[in-house]
């Protein structure tokens, strides 16, 4: 007898009978293939299936997920100013060589209910005229162009809430007349 036939390794009686028994390769792999494509499908199924779930979970019943916002969070509203218009059109020269005619006629806005600042500019009419002549008459036609008007109006409101205002403050200047003409 042979090794195999001793130690009987094929769990079988005789080394005849195991010869039968055994299937070809291909028919000992079909159920092992099937086994996994059975495991994959059941696996594909469970993640669609769970897919869907958290889909319509989430985006609940056909409502779209994406809120798009009334209004920005980085652009703020405009605060509501109340404006002091008493300051009246202003006329002065510039400081050229030849001098040119300027008119003014300048508006202040400042916080809707900050009665202390309506009161000092109402305080300081005098004063504000006064401030509009000579600062105008310290440019030049150059300087009054329309491409310096925003950095005008900043200079101005920094100097008013510097120079002029003691507890007020302003918070922007518009200009409803700002001409530079030459004189005749």
């Amino acid at each position: 007898m042979s090794d195999d036939a001793d130690l009987d390794l094929d769990g079988d009686d005789g080394g005849s009978a195991s010869a039968s028994k055994k299937t070809s390769g291909l028919g000992a792999l079909l159920p092992n293939l099937l086994k996994f494509v059975a495991i994959g499908l059941g696996a594909l199924i469970f993640i669609v299936t769970v897919s869907v779930i958290t889909f319509n979970t989430m985006n609940r019943a056909g409502r779209s997920q994406t809120n798009i916002p009334i209004s920005s969070p980085f652009v703020g509203t405009r605060p509501t100013f109340h404006f002091f218009t008493l300051v009246g059109s202003v006329r002065t020269s510039t400081r050229d060589a030849i001098p040119r005619s300027v008119v003014v006629d300048m508006i202040i806005g400042y916080d809707e209910f900050d009665n202390a600042t309506a009161t000092e500019l109402t305080n300081r009419v005098y004063e504000l005229q006064d401030f509009v002549r000579v600062y105008f008459k310290s440019k030049t036609a150059e300087d009054l162009s329309p491409e310096n008007e925003a950095r005008i109006k900043q200079e101005i409101l920094e100097l008013l809430n510097t120079r002029m205002l003691n507890s007020g403050r302003a918070r922007i200047i518009l200009f409803k007349q700002l001409d530079v003409m030459q004189l005749n």
